[in-house]
């Protein structure tokens, strides 16, 4: 018989509405014994059945749960789950590039399925998924027939679980770089070692939308693998893809050279002193894009992360010209949105500009939200007019 995990009294109240983490200080008691990373019945203090799922002694999330009814975590369930989380992307008119599988948003918590054409990218975030991966695996082959499954589950959360950090191959052939087709651009997207799973997949609609800001002269602040960058090539006069690692920008290079585009040129630095520099230097741009990445991973980095983010948009609201266009982006849960607001409005105060909110928006539908686990709630993206 598995583990069963009785909470505290009232600690069911989250759960219950849909949050699938039990944290080990909301546990009353544990009767039984099973292995670590196996099933465990969650229940309230009261005996009330909760539902069930992975146990790590290691992890201060001691399960997560998600299963709520009397379903078992075999190949079946996982087959019909995955297949559910595709289906609803297919739904939307996604096709060639997207997130097929958001973790606790789709009820397959620490489990992260990211498609790039026929390449399917996987990341396993907690024991008990890294223990039932390969059947994972024949899963995702059974329903999609993919060419190549590839790991990454480089992350540094998998310690807290117990787990090594690790990259392979876990089915077919995988090539150094796969070519997606996102907004009619096509992207050389490096799997192996790009940033996360390769690709920033939660902006594509983001990165669409900022074609209607981005006329004239163009800096595009870390620009990674240049998804901001090409899009406004559509439109732009010119683009500076400003980012500190060459690798990245030699993937913007490359993926400019792919799709005909001759007004991008890159600018390897460090973005707030390339932001100082352009200041100092009256430099100014008709649109400026900030999409750093998240400058806070816990709630105690998030005082020296507002002041990181308040110096490097302060400093671009001085570099955008009269009438131009700041768009400004976080991708941090704890920096939240109210926060992030009253960021940009201390910038905009201090910058003795004045600027005006035009377009508010979030993470790409394929990335969908759960309303009772704000964790799952977490890119900004503010465009700006500079006045």
């Amino acid at each position: 018989m598995g583990y069963e995990i009785y909470l505290k009294k009232n600690e069911e109240k989250r759960i219950v509405a849909g949050h699938s983490w039990v944290y080990a200080n909301e546990v009353a008691r544990i009767d039984n014994k099973d292995k670590n990373g196996s099933l465990a019945t969650v229940y309230s203090n009261d005996g009330k059945f909760i539902g069930k799922g992975y146990i790590n002694h290691a992890s201060k999330i001691l399960v997560r749960i998600f299963i709520r009814g009397n379903q078992t975590d075999d190949e079946q369930y996982y087959l019909d789950a995955i297949k559910k989380a595709n289906d609803y992307r297919l739904k939307l008119g996604y096709k060639n590039c997207y997130r097929m599988v958001f973790a606790e948003a789709d009820n397959l918590p620490a489990l992260i399925i990211d498609k790039y054409g026929d390449v399917l990218v996987m990341q396993c975030l907690s024991l008990g998924i890294d223990l039932r991966k390969n059947m994972i695996c024949d899963c995702l082959i059974k329903l999609f027939n993919p060419k190549g499954i590839y790991e990454r589950s480089d992350v540094a959360v998998r310690k807290k679980e117990g787990l090594q950090e690790v990259k392979q191959l876990l089915y077919g052939e995988v090539p150094d770089y796969c070519k997606i087709n996102e907004n009619g651009i096509e992207m050389l997207v490096d799997v192996k070692n790009g940033q996360k799973t390769g690709y920033f997949l939660d902006q594509k609609e983001n990165r669409f939308a900022v074609r209607k800001y981005c006329k004239g002269k163009v800096l595009d602040c870390f620009c990674n693998s240049g998804g901001f960058s090409l899009n406004a090539a559509t439109v732009a006069d010119s683009v500076t893809a400003c980012d500190i690692s060459e690798l990245a920008l030699k993937n913007v290079r490359d993926n400019a050279d792919l799709n005909g585009f001759k007004n991008v040129t890159t600018l390897c630095g460090d973005v707030f002193q390339v932001l100082r520099d352009f200041k100092k230097n009256s430099v100014k741009f008709d649109t400026v894009i900030l999409d750093p990445p998240a400058f806070c991973k816990t709630a105690d980095e998030v005082k020296d992360a507002y002041r990181g983010y308040k110096d490097i948009n302060l400093t671009a609201m001085k570099t955008v010209k009269s009438g131009g266009f700041l768009v400004t982006c976080s991708c941090s849960h704890y920096m939240s949105a109210n926060m992030f607001e009253k960021m940009l409005m201390d910038a905009a105060r201090e910058s003795g500009r004045t600027v005006r909110s035009v377009e508010v928006k979030t993470q790409a539908p394929d990335h969908p939200a759960l309303l009772c686990a704000d964790e799952t709630q977490y890119l900004k993206f503010y465009v700006l007019q500079i006045i």
